[in-house]
């Protein structure tokens, strides 16, 4: 070991002060933490040695993964050569009424055990040290989930300095107001709170914004102006798109390009998001999401898959397009109690799971793109291919899609195959994302300057639709004739006010003008749609 490991670490807040080393330390408390939902619980292990038979009880609700733990820690144990006397080895995970998965107690149950046993000195500053980590059967110290929300609930629970594996440091570290040391094994952690080696602090990294790197960019799609159009006002005002077409238009093309179009992650948005990886241990090879989600599930996904759920629940891929895209593609070969389940987390930004032991709330603020054919053969409406379905079953194949669920929907547009002339259109005159990213960076900008937090048009509550959608005298009549030709509920007529808000705010404009409300009412695509097969 070089000269550099064998000093004194001066960095630790209050110094490695020795206590004296006694040959038995009966109890032992350390605190540790598991997460439930996104949020971060402190858990005390409590670590007591008495005299009987050599046995390892392990209690406090903990699950089988816990309880599995006993023998990674033996192992672990004498594997780096710490001589543990053998005494009758209990340990409590306090609260005993929470529920605790996981692995990330085997760190904090042998450290326990260690310093029961006498081996190792109790620094001063232990009493702001939260501890977590996973034991290897040779000692080393495996990363867990959840390091980030525990991390940030740290300082909120007084907690200083966190203790956590190598691998997870760095995801640790982008909360300010806690010192995080990376650990990469068991005898590594001893050797440091014996004062035999330097462990330094992982350096802070704040997160911020990045713009996104994708290289999928809207002049990559011939023609489509209308549906490249819808993109524009879908990421500009976060309004929930479908698109409906027959095979080959490019639909899922232009739905994988909805990203690019939205401006940069902000610093909170950026740890909101990666908090939900980090619970459902998926930060592997990055500290952050740093590019805005997008996920597209198959049509065979569970509810459980995609809103979350399960014994002890987990994220779906509802709540990790956090902050970012859902794309479901295909949309009506979705099972529809799968689909319905999507209703009340579009509304309210959230998805709220009960459980007969605990309930968790994982946020879900996503902008939904999908796409579906026209009918079951793909080609209703087409003017180059000829329908093969009856006008039964082009009907039931949308019906599939329920009325409230095409409520959460602000825009339906029809994509149409593409023409061999758009298809000999030079590549430079197509509109680039670049080119349609400014205009929607700084209709979000107004959208901002309208409320004290980003609340795009989308979600603008009744109150504020009526305070911010300002008509022109023309562009209130015309709506006034299309709310009573085409029979709007109060949820469709707000709907068509909020996109036409975001129309005139692509348009640095303040008053809605008949030609905004004019392009809105086009976005009625599937309601043509079913019109023609009744």
């Amino acid at each position: 070991m070089d000269a550099k490991h064998r000093k004194i670490d001066q960095k630790v807040p209050g110094g490695l002060k020795s206590a004296k080393m006694m040959r038995m330390n009966n109890q032992i408390k350390i605190v540790s933490a598991t997460t439930v939902g996104v949020e971060a619980h402190l858990v005390e292990v409590e670590v007591d040695l008495s005299f009987g038979m050599l046995e390892f009880h392990i209690v406090g609700l903990p699950d089988v993964a816990i309880k599995e733990s006993r023998r990674r820690i033996r192992a672990a144990l004498r594997n780096t050569g710490m001589q543990i006397p053998e005494r009758k080895i209990t340990v409590n995970l306090a609260p005993a009424d929470l529920k605790k998965e996981g692995t990330l107690f085997d760190v904090p149950i042998a450290l326990g055990i260690i310093q029961a046993a006498g081996l190792i000195p109790t620094p001063a500053w232990f009493s702001q040290a939260l501890i977590v980590g996973e034991l290897s059967l040779d000692g080393s110290i495996r990363a867990v989930k959840g390091i980030l929300p525990i991390a940030s609930d740290a300082v909120r629970h007084g907690r200083s300095i966190l203790i956590v594996p190598a691998a997870n440091a760095a995801e640790a570290a982008v909360i300010s107001g806690v010192t995080v040391y990376g650990v990469t094994s068991l005898t590594h952690l001893v050797s440091w709170l014996r004062n035999e080696v330097v462990l330094e602090p992982t350096a802070p990294h704040l997160p911020t914004a990045v713009p996104n790197p994708s290289t999928l960019d809207l002049n990559q799609i011939k023609g489509q102006q209308a549906a490249k159009r819808a993109l524009q006002i879908a990421a500009a005002g976060r309004h929930n798109l479908l698109f409906i077409g027959p095979p080959g238009g490019g639909k899922t093309m232009l739905a994988q390009r909805l990203a690019s179009l939205m401006p940069a992650m902000e610093p909170q948005e950026i740890i909101e998001t990666s908090k939900l990886y980090s619970i459902s241990g998926k930060l592997v090879g990055r500290p952050l999401i740093t590019e805005r989600p997008f996920r597209a599930p198959h049509h065979t996904i569970t509810s459980a898959g995609l809103v979350g759920g399960g014994v002890n629940p987990q994220p779906g891929d509802l709540s990790l397009a956090h902050h970012g895209v859902l794309f479901l593609d295909e949309i009506t070969e979705f099972k529809r109690a799968t689909l319905e389940a999507l209703r009340q987390p579009l509304e309210n930004k959230t998805v709220s799971i009960a459980r007969v032991q605990n309930s968790v709330t994982f946020p879900a603020q996503v902008l939904l793109i999908a796409a579906t054919n026209p009918c079951p053969c793909g080609f209703f409406g087409d003017p180059k291919r000829r329908c093969l379905c009856s006008p039964t079953q082009v009907k039931s194949y949308l019906h599939k899609l329920s009325g409230p669920l095409l409520d959460r929907i602000d825009l339906q547009v029809a994509v149409q195959a593409v023409s061999y002339e758009a298809l000999k259109v030079d590549p430079a005159q197509e509109i680039s994302s670049a080119q349609v990213l400014s205009a929607i960076a700084r209709a979000v900008e107004r959208q901002r300057a309208r409320s004290a937090t980003p609340v795009y048009n989308h979600a603008l509550a009744p109150a504020a639709v009526e305070k911010f959608c300002t008509l022109s005298a023309p562009a209130e009549q015309l709506v006034k004739q299309a709310f009573e030709r085409l029979g709007l509920t109060m949820r469709g007529y707000h709907k068509l006010l909020k996109v036409a808000r975001t129309i005139a705010d692509l348009a640095d404009m303040d008053t809605i003008e008949v030609a905004h409300v004019q392009e809105a009412l086009l976005y009625r695509s599937l309601d043509q749609y079913l019109q023609r097969t009744s």
